[in-house]
């Protein structure tokens, strides 16, 4: 719902044309036969689009560093000495993902930030911070497991050293991964006064209520366990079936038994997964040995997430007795719920007002990189509407209209936060959650 008798986006001057030329470009890099992309952290095709990235930026002025993780940050320094208010996401991608995920975020900031400079320039606004666009590396996680790995190191959550040397499944290194694509960078000192961002839902929520603004309040509590069932590994067509010890057939009870667990919770307060599951030895003449899964339990409420783990952690005790194998269970990459701050959310809903735009407060289910800054500095996290509501996948689609609406929102918002209105605010979250 759009009020436009109260829209002043005009004096930003943002060129919508420009801003959507610019996005849609990103989708040539790591393009896939579906609309979609394949643009796993430390890539070819990642470092392509980082590369261009870097070359928009400088154009516009901006002076551009790359940290010892191969996070980017684009620089415009108004006030010297000053802190920056850092707004971005990320450029890399799923497996056979969409190109809206991540991507709309800093093709936006991009633009927004170039908007307030200008602004600036023409002294329409006056500064008290600095500004900074920003690529984390490696927010999926997909090569590289945990996800949110650019930004957790940034705020202190990761340790450097040991996460540069996580592998991905052929061995390489992040280090490695971050040298060859020239993105190994250095130590930098950055004061930081806050952070914006702006994402696609990955959700129906605001479609289905017709609004194009969220603003997150909170995101969902998550908890991972890495779960490795191990059996026998026997001869397919010499072996009984009395005989066998089959850990494939038991990993799949396990797989149904994480669906199932939404049965005991009331509806659409709890989602489950398995999203990666591997086989060994794979061999179509051997019965399956050990299969390892992930399994992920999320929930606005941690009691219903700790309650769930229970429930899968008996279930497959009991199973592993039925079927005589082992199942082994290891807790993975739990986060905490995060509480935005009461006034950031605010500022994002002006943002919104501002712009003529109804939007919706609502709490996130996956997770995001401001849901790690927010431990450090005041964060805002604004939400455009998707499509169907599908995301991580090649049909992922977020309208022109949509995203531009969302432009218009995000550089309110962050003219408001150089200005300094949220200079006061504390972060809503902290490193020994």
């Amino acid at each position: 719902m759009t009020n436009t008798s109260n829209n002043n986006s005009t004096r930003f001057g943002l060129d919508a044309e420009r801003f959507l030329s610019d996005f849609h470009h990103t989708t040539i890099y790591g393009a896939t036969d579906k609309n979609g992309i394949d643009r796993q952290a430390g890539s070819d095709e990642h470092g392509a689009v980082r590369d261009w990235i870097e070359e928009q930026a400088v154009a516009r002025g901006f002076n551009v560093v790359t940290d010892e993780i191969g996070n980017i940050f684009a620089l415009k320094e108004w006030v010297p000495g000053a802190p920056f208010v850092l707004v971005g996401s990320h450029l890399d991608s799923q497996p056979l993902g969409g190109r809206f995920d991540g991507t709309y975020g800093v093709i936006a900031a991009l633009h927004a930030a170039s908007a307030v400079d200008q602004a600036v320039t023409d002294e329409l606004i006056a500064p008290q911070t600095n500004i900074a666009v920003v690529d984390w590396f490696n927010e999926e996680g997909s090569r590289f497991p945990p996800s949110i790995m650019g930004s957790s190191v940034f705020v202190g959550l990761f340790d450097l050293e040991k996460t540069l040397q996580t592998t991905d499944p052929d061995g390489v290194t992040v280090e490695e991964a971050l040298t060859h694509t020239k993105r190994r960078g250095t130590a930098i000192d950055l004061p930081v006064a806050g952070y914006a961002e702006i994402h696609i839902e990955q959700g129906r929520r605001l479609e289905r209520a017709g609004i194009p603004i969220g603003v997150v309040d909170r995101s969902w509590y998550t908890q991972k366990l890495l779960v490795t069932v191990t059996g026998e590994q026997s001869h397919t067509g010499a072996t009984l079936m009395s005989d066998r010890r089959d850990a494939l057939v038991a990993a799949s009870h396990v797989v149904i038994m994480v669906e199932e667990l939404v049965d005991d919770f009331e509806p659409e307060t709890i989602v489950t997964s398995v999203g990666k599951f591997d086989v060994e030895p794979n061999s179509p003449i051997v019965v399956p040995r050990q299969v390892d899964l992930v399994v992920d339990i999320r929930a606005d409420d941690k009691a219903d997430v700790l309650r769930a783990r229970t429930l899968l952690l008996e279930r497959m005790d009991r199973l592993a007795t039925r079927r005589s194998v082992t199942i082994d269970a290891e807790d993975f990459d739990i986060r905490p719920v995060q509480r935005f701050p009461e006034d950031a959310v605010a500022l994002g809903e002006k943002a919104a007002i501002d712009e003529g735009e109804e939007s919706r407060v609502m709490a996130t289910l996956a997770g995001h990189d401001s849901v790690a800054l927010n431990r450090v500095t005041p964060s805002v996290m604004l939400f455009v509407p998707s499509v169907d509501g599908v995301s991580h996948c090649e049909r992922e689609f977020t309208s022109d209209e949509d995203l531009v609406t969302g432009l218009r929102v995000l550089t309110n918002l962050v003219s408001r936060m150089i200005s300094g209105e949220l200079a006061e605010v504390e972060p809503g979250g902290s490193l020994t959650e």
